[in-house]
């Protein structure tokens, strides 16, 4: 059995009202009692719409936020000890949708190796991590080049290298993609899947692309507050009538297979990449 990284236990979380115009106005609840371990070394992606509270209980993970009701434990610390905090943050690294509210340097080297300097980790150490990490996010021939100078896709795997550089066991990835283009977007995933495959790097993806979430190991799906689904990507995905009913779309695959069965010429939904999609048509055309 697989050691469990992150445990949740029963989590509520809300926001205070103290700034709203109706201090006695209604408290809502971002999470309702979610529950959710993460295994050493598992890829999940976890979806759903906006306010699903899914940036939340992300948050939530390295103790950015707190819970207002239940548990969080990373690698068996208690998320609420102020005094485990550094230990919780060089366990799980978090990575933000905007890379430019990560980069602090002039340089890409130094801006790698800015967290290390404030852990006081030897010159001779961050020299070897700071380059290991840019080698590891493919950006190491931009190590003297300004952050500033590059495009999107290369600033979020800047930022993806400083928290490599910190050697965590897991990365949060807070939509990390929402603001780059298709070729971007494309490198960062290729990245976080290295980091997985090769590095054995736990990772949890935040993410509102169902491709990318289709190449997770498992897809948690939350809805007001709630965990409503959480399984392989084939299982997931193949429940199109509950995901459009919360919002949420499926890979174009997985579309266009439902629409298939619909008019009776498959049975099988569980089809969600490429390959798969063409061998079912084939069969259907040649039947």
């Amino acid at each position: 059995m697989q050691e469990k990284i992150i445990s949740a236990e029963n989590v509520d979380f809300h926001y205070s009202n103290e700034f709203e115009e109706n201090e006695n106005a209604p408290v809502k609840q971002v999470l309702k009692g979610v529950s959710l371990d993460i295994k050493k070394g598992e890829f999940t992606a976890i979806l759903g719409h906006n306010g699903s509270g899914k940036s939340t209980i992300a948050k939530h993970m390295n103790a950015i936020l707190l819970p207002c009701g239940g548990k969080v434990y990373v690698d068996g610390i208690d998320t609420s000890d102020e005094e485990r905090l550094f230990d919780i943050r060089q366990s799980v690294g978090m990575v933000f949708q905007n890379p430019d509210n990560q980069i602090v340097a002039t340089i890409v080297e130094e801006d790698v190796a800015f967290a290390l300097e404030n852990l006081g980790v030897p010159p001779y150490e961050m020299r070897e991590r700071v380059d290991d990490a840019l080698k590891s996010v493919g950006m190491y021939e931009y190590r003297e080049h300004s952050p500033h100078q590059l495009s999107g896709g290369q600033k979020q795997r800047i930022a993806i290298a400083g928290i490599i550089a910190m050697r965590p066991d897991c990365i949060v990835l807070d939509e990390p993609t929402a603001m780059l283009d298709p070729h971007g977007r494309r490198s960062v995933l290729k990245t976080i899947r290295k980091l997985n495959r090769e590095f054995g790097i736990t990772i949890v993806l935040i993410t509102h692309y169902m491709d990318e979430a289709a190449q997770a190991d498992r897809i948690v799906v939350m809805d007001n507050g709630e965990i409503v689904m959480d399984n392989v990507p084939k299982e997931v995905f193949s429940n199109v009538e509950l995901m459009k009913k919360i919002g949420l779309d499926v890979p174009q695959v997985t579309e266009l297979m439902y629409l298939l069965t619909q008019c009776g010429l498959l049975s099988d939904t569980h089809i969600i990449d490429e390959e798969e999609c063409t061998e079912a048509l084939i069969k259907i055309l040649t039947a």
